[in-house]
């Protein structure tokens, strides 16, 4: 236990936190470019949490023997993970409704006005495919499915980690 909790003050964990979320934001770009499946609105939240969970890789990874780095990092990290299953969960639902008027699925994302990604990098950002629809399923689970299990993992791990650290290091 006092290794797993010695892990977050150690650069090399957070680079391969960091390596793993990155091959995420790749694979999903080539199943948009090389396959052709096109995002939807959800696949885009879902996108921009694995982002917020790249962006706490590099805080971590950037002073890992910092508290304030750490704190940062465990805080963006939880937000993406959890809003990034709870949009997974939702999307989840969206596809898997037998009522065709449960949910509706935007056409153009809500950014904040100040922040509008889809304009600014609409070749990431941009949604054009639909909610409802299943173009790819792997072991019979879903793209949503998927990110459902891999956003799970992440906030378990950083669960582990956190509860980790305070048991034993007594500090974040």
């Amino acid at each position: 236990m006092n290794w797993l909790a010695h892990l977050p003050t150690q650069r090399t964990p957070w680079l391969l936190f960091t390596g793993i979320v990155f091959l995420l934001e790749v694979t999903a770009l080539f199943f948009q470019y090389q396959m052709g499946l096109a995002p939807c609105i959800m696949c885009i939240y879902q996108r921009t949490a694995v982002l917020g969970l790249l962006g706490a890789g590099i805080i971590g990874s950037t002073k890992p023997k910092s508290k304030l780095a750490r704190t940062l990092a465990y805080l963006l990290w939880g937000v993406s993970s959890i809003w990034g299953y709870l949009i997974a969960r939702e999307h989840i639902e969206m596809q898997t409704t037998t009522d065709p008027f449960a949910f509706s699925c935007e056409f153009e994302p809500n950014f904040p006005p100040f922040m509008p990604l889809h304009e600014w990098i609409p070749s990431f950002f941009q949604a054009t495919g639909d909610c409802g629809n299943i173009d790819w399923q792997f072991i019979s689970l879903s793209m949503p499915a998927w990110m459902e299990i891999i956003f799970g993992i992440f906030s378990l791990t950083l669960f582990i980690i956190v509860i980790g650290r305070l048991l034993i290091k007594k500090s974040i």
